[in-house]
């Protein structure tokens, strides 16, 4: 296979995994010049390669023996047990001069706001003091309703200065959808939008704001800002008890910076699972695993450097949110959107990229997608001369779109598939700035990570399709799920499908490059007479013919089997008939097997998805066959959900 993108011999030279390397070569004894020996030695020498991450990337803490106890325990080992650090001095506490550029951040109606390095440590500082005249301090839950803007990445440093915890969920989740999530972390303060605005509307908050409250008995303090429609007259926050304090009166003053260093292993983020197949899972990320585990992500798997713009299309509710804030660390300025991403057509992102000089641009496979079927062209458009990456992330990059990406974007960038989600606030296969990109595969597995694909015994095998694992421990596991005191809901989830191995649930393919493709997740493969299909075979055929928008794959039991039934949006005013059906399985016959082809297909007005954009399979196939859909808050858009039922096309 012909790669698409080979770096250069200078870029490679001037990579930050070169470098990484030969500090490597010059500490062992070693003599690693490619990422495969780089990769071996991350995951048979955990200890060395840890404490060189640590060491070559300058982390600022207190770096104590041992760096790993109980090597061999999935769950179980530790990192770093007695060294300590703060992931907000980490992200502040480097010597990026006061005027540089810190933060960047738009909304859908056109407003660009800055935050230089010494606005943004002020703004830290004065509003850490605000939260700690409040009690808040370490292990306390800090909750931000916010949209994706500077008050969220205040709010988030500020906290996690204290040592306290950070949690966040985006302003287009319902009242209920949030009482899910932070009803069950028990914050003590909340930081919360007024208003919000997507794709030119405005909606006044104060309903949803109040509502938590009632709710949320153990929030004491309210922190409020205006949001992004300051022209909406919003109401009155209020509850008996709780403090309401206006948001630029909290960032205001002259306080010092100070961050309290926390050991290692000590929590920093809660993040949420879906929820699509019940309440959501509070899953734990300490402040030392997401530092050194996204660090190593950005510096060396995507080549950040100091002051280049990262931009990641993203909500407070997702982990990209958290992955785009830990940038700061490698003294990136970080670039934020809230709002649609096609406010102003296929144009909307593009136009600021070009007029900020981004160097990073992190969407969707779903974004890239649709641009391609907008037909839209921004290499004719657009300079991008500053842009060398594009990630995409969030479900599988149809292979089609790498070619459309290098074609019709740029020809000299690192196109990052990457894979990984909130069970690791990181990634498991990603990019590699030192490696050929070839289609449709993801370059590598992340460094410290002992990534296999494996068959239903838990045998590796390559160039087959299996179930994606991790091997050995690494320093990101979660620290735990929030009240699940026993472990019992932490090691079902991840560590009972293979004994000794995390279980992470996508549905993948180790392919002879050293690279991955990922079919889907495991849990929503096809099995038509028992061979199992990747949903993302499907879709990338579907949706490669122009009619049609998107689509979504289940399957549906019949007598002792089942038929596969797929659903599909087409363009505005088009409905499917018997040709474009006939179209459809032809396409998908002649490009992967028979038993690819769906039994129906069915046209639907739209497809449901969750709020950070997925499309949801599960929730799907249970409307099908009559079941419940447990957790109907944890989608965007439920109403999408009513064109399934008894739907006549798929009524047995």
């Amino acid at each position: 296979m012909t790669a698409l993108w080979t770096p250069t011999p200078e870029s490679i030279a001037k990579a930050s995994i070169t470098d990484l390397m030969a500090h490597f070569n010059a500490k062992l004894g070693r003599s690693i010049h490619d990422y495969q020996g780089l990769h071996q030695l991350s995951v048979h020498e955990p200890e060395s390669f840890w404490d060189g991450v640590w060491q070559h990337a300058n982390l600022i803490g207190t770096r104590c023996s041992p760096t790993l106890t109980d090597r061999g325990a999935m769950p179980g080992a530790k990192f770093y047990p007695n060294s300590t650090l703060n992931f907000a001095e980490n992200c502040l506490g480097h010597d990026t001069d006061d005027s540089q550029i810190a933060v960047i951040s738009y909304t859908e109606a056109g407003t660009r706001t800055v935050l230089s390095w010494g606005e943004l440590r002020q703004c830290v500082a004065n509003l850490r003091n605000t939260l700690q005249s409040r009690g808040i301090g370490k292990h306390d839950v800090v909750a931000g309703f916010v949209s994706n803007g500077p008050e969220a990445v205040i709010a988030s440093l500020a906290t996690l200065s204290l040592g306290a915890i950070w949690t966040s969920c985006s302003p287009d989740f319902g009242v209920q959808g949030v009482l899910d999530r932070f009803g069950q972390t028990k914050p003590k303060a909340l930081v919360a939008a007024h208003t919000t605005q997507y794709n030119n509307k405005s909606i006044d908050l104060t309903d949803r704001v109040n509502g938590l409250l009632v709710e949320l008995l153990s929030v004491t303090s309210v922190i409020i800002f205006d949001g992004p429609c300051p022209k909406v007259k919003a109401g009155e926050i209020f509850r008996p008890g709780c403090k309401v304090i206006a948001y630029d009166n909290a960032v205001s003053g002259d306080h010092a910076l100070a961050f309290e260093h926390t050991p290692f292993n000590h929590p920093g983020f809660i993040l949420y699972s879906s929820g699509t197949t019940g309440v959501p899972k509070c899953i734990v990320h300490s402040q030392g695993g997401a530092l050194i585990q996204l660090v190593k992500e950005h510096r060396y798997h995507v080549d950040i450097q100091p002051f280049d713009r990262v931009f990641y299309y993203t909500t407070c509710g997702w982990m990209m949110w958290n992955w785009l804030l830990a940038s700061l660390a490698s003294k990136a300025t970080i670039v934020t959107y809230d709002g649609s991403p096609f406010v102003r057509g296929a144009k909307t992102l593009w136009e600021l990229c070009d007029q900020d000089d981004w160097h990073v641009f992190g969407t969707s496979a779903k974004f890239i997608a649709a641009i391609e079927k907008h037909d839209y062209k921004p290499a004719e458009q657009h300079a991008l001369t500053s842009l060398k990456a594009i990630l995409s992330t969030g479900s599988p990059l149809a292979h089609e779109s790498f070619e459309y990406v290098y074609r019709e974007i740029k020809a000299d960038l690192l196109l990052g598939s990457i894979s990984g989600g909130t069970d690791i606030v990181s990634c498991f296969c990603l990019s590699c700035p030192i490696q050929p990109v070839y289609r449709g595969e993801l370059q590598c597995a992340g460094l410290g990570l002992a990534v296999d694909v494996v068959d239903e015994s838990g045998q590796s095998v390559k160039g087959e399709k299996g179930e994606l694992v991790c091997r050995k421990p690494f320093p990101v596991m979660p620290v735990e799920f929030f009240g699940d005191t026993d472990g019992s809901k932490y090691r079902a989830a991840y560590f009972e499908r293979f004994n000794g191995m995390w279980a992470h649930g996508d549905f993948a393919e180790h392919t002879d490059h050293g690279g991955f493709v990922i079919y889907g997740r495991a849990d929503a493969t096809l099995n038509p007479g028992g061979v199992r299909i990747g949903t993302a075979e499907i879709y990338r055929q579907v949706e490669a013919i122009s009619e049609v928008l998107e689509s979504l794959a289940i399957e549906q039991s019949v007598g002792d089997d089942v038929r596969i039934v797929l659903f599909v949006v087409l363009r505005q005013e088009l409905e499917l008939d018997d040709e474009l059906r006939q179209q459809i399985k032809m396409q998908i016959r002649n490009n992967t097997t028979p038993r690819h082809v769906p039994e129906v297909i069915a046209q639907v007005p739209d497809l449901p998805r969750t709020v950070s954009g997925k499309i949801v399979e599960l929730a799907v196939r249970n409307v099908v066959h009559g079941d419940i859909v447990k957790n109907i808050e944890a989608l965007a858009n439920p109403d999408a959900l009513d064109y399934f039922k008894d739907h006549p096309d798929v009524r047995l």
